[in-house]
């Protein structure tokens, strides 16, 4: 790989995965963002700087292979503000260093459109969010035309991904609620067909625009996965997750015993006591244990012994109650599992 730096305007969900993509390739990688905070990660150097401010970008940019705008400046009610000077500066420090400009970009410039969308579409945009990033892309378009500047731009549906907070993407806002069983209130007809874009695809889009010559003077949509509706996606993200609640919980219950085995035994002075804090519905949040025995000990297979109050449940192993372990608490949040 080159020595050139990577430079990446913003770090967000895209732009984070593809700093720590191209650090993964061996690649140089300097982020930029107002606050400088610090991804982490070899090959990864953070600068705090107004990206908006065409000398300083230019000068962090000196001798870059690409520069990613990857940048979300605000709500979309700041655009008009933060967006011009952005691009202007991008602009500026592409054609100043010679580096290439890869944009991250949505699908705002289509407009509304009865068939799959294509990146030969015609730009037609019918509101100031779709205008805006429609015009941005054609001001890099005539520069590169121009020869001014190499530019490329990837587009981009709704974004998807384990690491994707709430505020960056709608199936993500949506799923808060239906995770934990309430209803969700969402922007539009739930039941329309709607690609979804995995985070990781789009910064493995954005590397290879930024390397391959072939792409550079023209957009490209990234991958995406085939469109579903909000609701079976929801519906298919619900049933992952209780999937996942219980494989979790299978995992914790395997990594406790192997942490327990390893322990040595405590002093024989005192109380051998276990203590196990499960919620309602027995779903285990916490667990201490201070083990006089081994764990082998403890028998192969649990029976779930119901508490006293409503709801709450404990394992209870064989081997455990033959030593006079039991509930000796319990209440409408946690039982207390206590062996004298």
């Amino acid at each position: 790989m080159s020595s050139a730096p990577h430079v990446i305007v913003g770090a967000g969900p895209v732009g984070s995965s593809l700093a720590r993509i191209l650090a993964g390739d061996g690649e140089p990688v300097i982020v930029v963002t107002r606050s400088g905070s610090e991804l982490g990660g070899d090959g990864i150097r953070s600068i705090a700087a107004d990206a908006s401010d065409p000398e300083a970008l230019t000068r962090i940019a000196s001798g870059a292979a690409a520069i990613y705008n990857c940048a979300n400046p605000g709500s979309y009610t700041q655009w008009e503000r933060l967006w011009p000077p952005l691009g202007s500066a991008l602009l500026t420090a592409a054609e100043s260093t010679g580096a290439v400009l890869v944009t991250m970009s949505n699908l705002y410039g289509y407009g509304p459109v009865t068939e799959p969308m294509t990146a030969q579409m015609p730009l037609n945009p019918t509101d100031h969010k779709g205008a805006l990033r429609a015009r941005m892309w054609e001001e890099a378009r005539a520069a590169h035309e121009a020869g001014r500047i190499r530019a490329t731009e990837a587009r981009a549906s709704d974004y998807i991904g384990p690491t994707l907070p709430a505020a960056s993407g709608l199936l993500a806002r949506y799923a808060q609620a239906t995770l934990v069983g309430k209803p969700a209130s969402v922007f539009a007809d739930p039941d329309v067909p709607h690609a979804w874009t995995a985070i990781d695809d789009v910064a493995r889009t954005l590397v290879m625009l930024g390397r391959d010559e072939r792409a550079w003077g023209r957009p490209w949509l990234v991958p995406s996965n085939p469109p579903v509706s909000v609701r079976e996606a929801l519906r298919r993200l619900s049933a992952a997750g209780r999937r996942s609640r219980t494989a979790t919980t299978r995992r914790a219950a395997v990594a406790a015993q192997d942490r327990w085995s390893r322990r040595p035994a405590p002093s024989r002075s005192g109380r051998n006591a276990v203590s196990v804090r499960c919620a309602l519905r027995g779903r285990c949040h916490r667990d201490r244990a201070d083990l006089r025995h081994p764990p082998d000990e403890l028998g192969p297979a649990p029976r779930r012994d119901r508490a006293s109050m409503a709801g709450t449940s404990v394992v209870v192993r064989p081997a455990q109650r033959a030593r006079g372990c039991d509930v000796a608490y319990t209440s409408r949040r946690a039982s207390t599992l206590t062996c004298v």
